[in-house]
Formats: structure tokens, C-alpha cells, sequence
């Protein structure tokens, strides 16, 4: 049951448009800042997960194995058989790995709460440096 919950939560990321899928989607993610979390299925190659480790240690990201194999991630992306995929929304991160932490507490309860926590001090943070008012876009309107 827990495991059809993390794959819904992978399908819904994908739908909103919240995943970097495959190998190379994924390390430019990474690379870029925009992921957090990389998942490498669990039978992938030794080669897909090295350079998902380096990209994700490139960006500030963390990369895990997850137990689901790259033809269930492929069902659920609607694309092949990616060896890696990456969230590009923090929130669903979270969210996935506190289902894989509540099926298989010792590899994933750690990096969950990890995550967690990293997530809701950023969230301290912005509203800190930006007190009730949404963070700035960057586009300014310069007055003539």
C-alpha cells in the first residue's frame, strides 16, 4: 500500500511538471540548483548511479536508490526505463521519501528528516528576509 502511495506521489510529480527525468535531465537539475533529491532505481548501473552521486554532490543535492526498478519509474514517467529521476519540488520530495521512511525505516528515515528540516529552514529564512510580503521576482519596472 505504501509503495502504491510513493509511486501516486511520483505520478503527480510528473504531471505538475515537477520531475527532471532520465540520466542526463536529471544532472542538469542538479548541476543547476533546481533538485534536492535524486532517485536512482534500484537496478540501474553502477554508471547511471555514479554520475547521479556526482551531479547531486555538484549541486547540493542528495541522491538515493529507491526500490522500485527502472521499468516501474518508466510506467510511472510514461518515459522508457529511466535509471534516474529528480524532483524539482522540494515539497514532493519530502513527501516521497517520508512513504519510502514509513515502509523501510532504516535507509530512509534519516535522509526524510534531512530533507525535512532543510526545507522548513528555508522556508524560515525567506519569510525572515521578506516578512509578509511574497519574494521578489527580480523583474523590476524602472520609473521614467
Amino acid at each position: 500500500m505504501a509503495q502504491d502511495r510513493n509511486l501516486q506521489i511520483l505520478g503527480l510529480a510528473k504531471k505538475a511538471g515537477m520531475l527532471a527525468i532520465g540520466c542526463e535531465s536529471s544532472s542538469a537539475a542538479a548541476r543547476s540548483g533546481k533538485t534536492k533529491l535524486i532517485i536512482s532505481a534500484s537496478d540501474a548501473s553502477e554508471r547511471a548511479y555514479r554520475n547521479a552521486r556526482i551531479s547531486a554532490d555538484a549541486g547540493f543535492a542528495i541522491c538515493v536508490v529507491v526500490p522500485y526498478t527502472k521499468f516501474e519509474l518508466g510506467n510511472i514517467t510514461g518515459r522508457g526505463s529511466p535509471a534516474t529521476v529528480a524532483f524539482l519540488d522540494k515539497g514532493l520530495a519530502v513527501r516521497f521519501l517520508q512513504g519510502l521512511a514509513q515502509e523501510q525505516p532504516e535507509p530512509f528515515a534519516k535522509i526524510w528528516e534531512f530533507l525535512e528540516r532543510s526545507a522548513n529552514e528555508i522556508e524560515q529564512y525567506a519569510d525572515l528576509a521578506h516578512p509578509g510580503n511574497p519574494i521578489p521576482s527580480g523583474n523590476r519596472r524602472t520609473m521614467q
